[in-house]
């Protein structure tokens, strides 16, 4: 997730509303071309038409628009946005591309449903699936170089439209190890729906408290206190996983961007640094201001009764991503309840605040069928038309100038960059396979062990020097 990274891209990121091989040429068809007529014998005593004279007296051929047909296989994980927006897509893609019938699985356990397949041999030609997922099923196949190349599609024009694909997409976004996974300047993996990630909390509950929003860890503290008081807890997380966004956030924070790219491409010794043990004392410290049931139900089948603490004003802030106000939307809440969002308050006093953003990947297998059907499908994400759709069920695609369209409590989560917090992208740098070690679980799951008091701060620094070590001699 970048080689280049990203809180310096994020400069130009704010345009978006101040943030601010060989394919399957088969199913497309192009009309065939006229076969120039075979010249008549050349009597004796003619001379032979000369080979420059020939082509001046043939109009030259106007290329044809390009005509598709065939079955596209797409794959899908179904989010927090809902299924519905990916029918609709599929529809309008079908709509606009006669000739081509979409076979499209949706599933919130997408990999479960399409790896069996997969192992046989049989691929969808599309899939939505980003990284940092449990299964790891994007990473795995980014390991095994089991995926095409997608720099050209940046290169295609929209279909619909007459703008290149890569003008479309904020900048920033295509130069970061979450879209160049191998830090070669090659892409891919496409960027879709984007989030800001930071800090939910009840905003109606910190007014009727008198109680504002903490912009340093040392008022976090003073908050904790506040709210310890009045038996409430000052956090709570859905599962560990979530932590990714939020240390990748603190440890460019306590670094900068350079330290950043140095913590995700395994730098020896690293983990063992000042800057990165100020991040792991205070997610410690936070670890005492955790409400007490989070590690018992931080997990895929409990996560929601995590981040219903802060709906019934048992805990102030949980680490989640814009999709968060969707997926609890049917949710009972407190009276007064309403959503707020903040970055993660700086790391070092005088610094800026931070916020991870994170997106969501699609991308071709390289042992898809159907390559070039499935490049025009990708390209057609950032069409006007798909957007459109994507942006009704709150998926929002990092396509400049979104931000315009967007208002309600969109308009407070994607603005949080306006208010000077520090944009991060990025993360782990692909790598061979490591057998019996995971670079996200040491950094992230070992959070729920700190919270129950399991393991030490210095646990968890030996192990992420030891599981980065193992990466650092896999690295690609």
């Amino acid at each position: 997730m970048k080689k280049k990274t990203v809180s310096v891209l994020l400069a130009a990121v704010m345009a978006l509303g101040t943030l601010a091989g060989c394919g399957n040429s088969a199913n497309r068809q192009q009309p065939a071309e006229t076969p120039a007529e075979a010249p008549a014998e050349t009597p004796a005593e003619q001379p032979a038409e000369t080979p420059a004279e020939a082509p001046a007296e043939q109009p030259a051929e106007t290329p044809a628009e390009t005509t598709w047909s065939g079955t596209l296989k797409v794959a899908a994980f179904e989010g927090g946005y809902g299924a519905d927006m990916w029918t609709q897509v599929v529809d309008a893609f079908e709509a606009s591309h006669p000739g081509v019938t979409v076979e499209l699985t949706v599933d919130k356990k997408i990999e479960d449903v399409i790896t069996p397949s997969m192992k046989a041999g049989d691929y969808p030609d599309v899939i939505h699936c980003a990284t940092g997922r449990e299964a790891g099923l994007t990473e795995t196949l980014t390991k095994e170089n089991g995926l095409l190349p997608l720099t050209d599609v940046m290169e295609m024009t929209v279909p619909g439209e007459s703008v290149k694909v890569k003008d479309k997409i904020v900048p920033g976004f295509l130069d970061t190890l979450a879209t160049n996974p191998y830090g070669d300047g090659v892409t891919y993996y496409a960027p879709m729906f984007y989030s800001p990630c930071g800090l939910f909390y009840n905003a109606g509950l910190l007014e009727e408290k008198g109680w504002t929003v903490p912009t340093t860890w040392d008022e976090m503290w003073e908050l904790g206190e506040k709210a310890k008081a009045e038996n409430i807890s000052l956090f709570t997380y859905p599962t560990a996983g979530y932590f990714d966004a939020f240390m990748f956030a603190a440890l460019c924070s306590s670094g900068g961007s350079e330290f950043f790219d140095r913590c995700m491409t395994y730098e020896d010794g690293v983990w063992e640094s000042a800057e990165v043990r100020k991040v792991f004392d205070i997610v410690a410290k936070l670890a005492e201001y955790t409400e007490p049931t989070t590690v018992a139900n931080a997990n895929n089948e409990s996560f929601t009764k995590n981040q219903q603490l802060i709906l019934d004003n048992k805990a102030i802030f949980c680490p989640n991503g814009t999709w968060l106000p969707a997926e609890m939307a049917e949710a009972p809440r407190a009276d007064g309840f309403k959503w707020g969002f903040t970055a993660l308050p700086a790391v070092n006093a005088g610094g800026a605040g931070s916020s991870f953003c994170w997106f969501e990947q699609m991308w071709i297998p390289a042992a898809a069928q159907n390559q070039d059907l499935a490049k025009e499908f990708v390209a057609y994400m950032y069409s006007d038309e798909a957007a459109k759709i994507f942006a009704a069920s709150n998926a929002i695609q990092p396509i400049t100038g979104i931000s315009d369209s967007l208002e309600g409590d969109n308009k407070l989560f994607y603005s949080v960059y306006d208010s000077g917090a520090t944009a991060v992208m990025g993360g782990f740098a692909a790598t061979a396979p490591v057998e019996g070690a995971n670079i996200k679980d040491a950094l992230c799951t070992t959070v729920d062990s700190i919270v129950s008091g399991d393991k030490t701060v210095d646990d968890w620094v030996a192990e992420c020097e030891t599981v980065s070590d193992k990466y650092r001699a896999a690295l690609q």
